[in-house]
């Protein structure tokens, strides 16, 4: 795992063995960030990060200036981990909270400018999630939540979806805030 771009580029990530995860790929997140670039401008961007395990997309985000990274995991390690990185490599702008992922959206109040979910593959609450985001009006005007998941599984029935891409046996699901007919 390594950072791929912004000012960490590069920076290998080594967290601790044992932790409860399954990080996104080096080539699926460079896919993922690839298309992100062309259509927005990551830095001043407020990001929530759900399911963040190791932190791999928090600092991805904040090592390209996001203004505000939230990162919610269950995982107290995995929040540790995350939280010591960032203090580590000066990146102030993440937050991390220790909680449970749906208890977390059904209390927040704030939107978010992009929502990034990865959760586990085997978790049946996956298609809550942009439900639960779309119903709490989480995202900001022209917000993109993205799932990632396995590629087997169809995130299509819900009003915002957009898309999705596939990179082997996971894919990206985005919705948009306003489906605008501008495909990512």
């Amino acid at each position: 795992m390594r950072i791929i771009g912004g000012r960490l580029k590069g920076l290998r990530l080594n967290p601790p063995k044992g932790l409860p995860v399954r990080p996104t790929t080096d080539l699926a997140k460079e896919a993922l960030f690839n298309i992100l670039q062309n259509q927005i401008d990551i830095e001043g961007l407020r990001v929530l990060d759900l399911f963040s395990g190791t932190g791999n997309l928090s600092l991805e985000f904040a090592s390209r200036d996001a203004s505000e990274v939230i990162s919610v995991d269950k995982s107290v390690r995995c929040v540790h981990f995350l939280k010591d990185m960032a203090r580590q490599h000066g990146l102030e702008q993440i937050k991390t909270y220790n909680a449970d992922v749906f208890k977390f959206l059904e209390l927040e109040t704030e939107p978010y400018d992009l929502i990034f979910a990865d959760p586990p593959y085997d978790l049946s609450r996956i298609p809550e999630i942009a439900k639960l985001v779309f119903s709490k009006n989480l995202l900001s005007a022209d917000g993109i939540l993205i799932i990632e998941h396995q590629s087997m599984q169809n995130l299509s029935n819900h009003p915002a979806f957009s898309e999705q891409r596939k990179y082997g046996h996971s894919s990206f699901s985005f919705f948009r805030n306003e489906i605008n007919g501008n495909d990512l």
